[in-house]
């Protein structure tokens, strides 16, 4: 292998072209760092660099015996890292892209989302004000305090029969309001 080192890149590329791993492996070394470096440079992310390095030399080695370079196998190298790189850069630009598409969208939904959450509150309030007075402090009770029938019918001095007949009526209206609001608001 010492005596390989001595040749030229054009020599080690003839060998390399008669599958002798041990001219590629002088080949790598020569120039990984250098090529690394660039990838780098141009990328700012060092594995991602690695790779393309990688990728780069994995190509020439599964076309070793038909690949035909013309002029210097430095420039060969930079020119492939360039084209890597720019392929690289171009990836991530559409995932970026792609995410901001996805990200607009998302705001665009939940936006709509809550618009739409809060007509249906407003609506529920509408008939919430529609109840009887009783009715409406009952269901007040029941859903924005959290009570139990037995806490509502010991404050208001009723049975929890009374409640439950309250809170029934209550949602049969609720339910009839917001069902032809639902179905005029989803059509």
């Amino acid at each position: 292998m010492r005596a390989l080192e001595k040749h030229s890149d054009s020599e080690l590329l003839s060998l390399v072209g008669e599958s002798n791993a041990a001219a590629f492996d002088i080949l790598y070394k020569r120039y990984w760092k250098k090529v690394l470096s660039l990838a780098h440079q141009k990328t700012g992310d060092l594995m991602e660099a690695e790779n393309i390095v990688q990728d780069v030399f994995v190509s020439l080695w599964k076309r070793k015996e038909t690949i035909v370079i013309h002029g210097e196998f430095a420039s060969y190298l930079f020119v492939s890292v360039k084209y890597r790189v720019l392929k690289v850069l171009a990836q991530r630009k559409a995932k970026y892209a792609e995410s901001l598409e996805l990200a607009g969208d998302l705001l665009d939904d939940s936006t709509q989302e809550y618009l739409a959450f809060d007509e249906l509150k407003a609506r529920l309030e509408q008939l919430i004000g529609t109840l009887p007075e009783k009715s409406q402090l009952i269901y007040r009770l029941s859903r924005d305090d959290g009570k139990s029938y037995k806490e509502i019918a010991n404050e208001l001095n009723i049975s929890e029969k009374a409640v439950d007949a309250h809170l029934v009526r209550a949602k049969r209206t609720l339910r009839t309001g917001l069902g032809s609001f639902l179905g005029n608001f989803l059509l």
